[in-house]
């Protein structure tokens, strides 16, 4: 049927013509366009309770991130730091770093000065400040006492280990604890007065030749004995009679190798020390320098040490507040994922309320 623009005319008389019939129509297109705003704002709620859910999400990624890095770095094998004692150097380890690096440690095996306990240690502890990561920190001989020392107060060192070595307690001294268990050290050997620059004068000791085998390295060939006698370095009178001040194996776990042959610390002043300590210890038929007549069983201690989990590294400082020996998690842990939960249940609400409204939308 055909329309005229007269007959198009003639109804929009019609509905002017007729108030009732004009009202209705306003209050149809009202309520049409009322409803079609509460979509719109509806769909603005929506939309805004998602990005907050999102916002959420990155804030717990931030959050959850340095954490996360932080598992990876500890994650990481530990520098193992090896500390020499008197009359020996950094080559005394040779045997024990080729396995180390073996398994895959990264090694440093700095020069002990042999100039004093304050002053050795002093300069080992700088050279820990120098590790980036944890550390597993090695002392022979005198070199237990400097690490006693130079580890107090740094977090980054998790492990002492003691081969054959000193571990005085506050106020004790290598001399101190000599007297206590005697041994043929103090027969074996010479001093040496030195001269240094600005007029310091002191006095050095040395292994005398003709005994260091025998005292210190007795299951090592006489040739290999007769090396270490000619490129020996000596230490001064200090390093023996200095007392210590700190004994940081009161706060980190140690382990210790008790050499059963040993004639320059007697056996029974090694298994006091361990014993006090509440070290992880054991006992091997060597010499004093057990690093180079066993370098293995040296070895495997280091590594228990490296790899022991918190529950297996007691300290004698340890209380149950102490969230190493108790295997806590960490407040951080803790808090990043509290946030990842609260930041996932609001991302799942969000889309669930814009499904639902989805739905309520689609025609029936």
């Amino acid at each position: 049927m055909k329309t005229s623009s007269d007959d198009l005319q003639g109804s929009e008389d019609t509905m002017a013509a007729s108030p009732a019939l004009g009202s209705g129509c306003e209050r149809i297109r009202a309520r049409g366009r009322i409803q079609a705003r509460g979509r719109i704002q509806a769909r603005g709620r929506i939309r805004a309770r998602v990005a907050a859910a999102g916002c959420a999400v990155a804030v717990c990624a931030a959050v959850a991130a340095p954490a996360a890095a932080q598992d990876d770095a500890t994650g990481r094998k530990p520098t193992v730091v090896l500390i020499h004692g008197a009359f020996a150097d950094g080559s005394s380890w040779n045997r024990v770093i080729e396995r180390l690096e073996h398994r895959g440690y990264p090694v440093i095996a700095p020069a002990n000065p042999l100039r004093g306990l304050a002053t050795d240690s002093a300069y080992i502890a700088s050279v820990l400040d120098s590790v980036k990561g944890p550390i597993v920190l090695v002392g022979h001989s005198y070199g237990g006492a400097v690490i006693s020392t130079a580890a107090a107060g740094n977090s980054r060192v998790k492990s002492l280990v003691y081969v054959s070595a000193l571990m005085p307690d506050k106020g004790e001294s290598g001399q101190s604890l000599a007297a206590r268990y005697p041994s043929e050290l103090a027969t074996a050997t010479k001093a040496v007065p030195y001269r240094a620059g600005g007029g310091v004068r002191g006095t050095d000791l040395y292994l005398k030749r003709s005994k260091l085998h025998r005292v210190f390295a007795a299951d090592l060939p006489a040739s290999t004995a007769k090396l270490l006698a000619v490129t020996q370095r000596p230490a001064t009178t200090a390093t023996f009679s200095e007392k210590a001040k700190v004994a940081a194996w009161r706060q980190i776990p140690s382990w210790f190798l008790v050499a059963r042959q040993d004639k320059t610390i007697n056996p029974r002043q090694e298994r006091f020390q361990a014993k006090r300590a509440h070290s992880h210890t054991v006992e091997i038929n060597s010499s004093h320098v057990a690093m180079i007549a066993h370098p293995q069983a040296v070895t495997d201690l280091i590594i228990k040490a490296a790899t022991a989990t918190g529950s297996a590294r007691p300290s004698p400082a340890a209380t149950p507040s102490d969230s190493r020996a108790r295997g806590e998690s960490r407040p951080a842990d803790t808090a990043a994922a509290w946030v990842t939960a609260g930041a996932a249940a609001l991302l799942l609400a969000g889309g669930a309320l814009l499904v639902g409204r989805r739905r309520r939308r689609r025609p029936r």
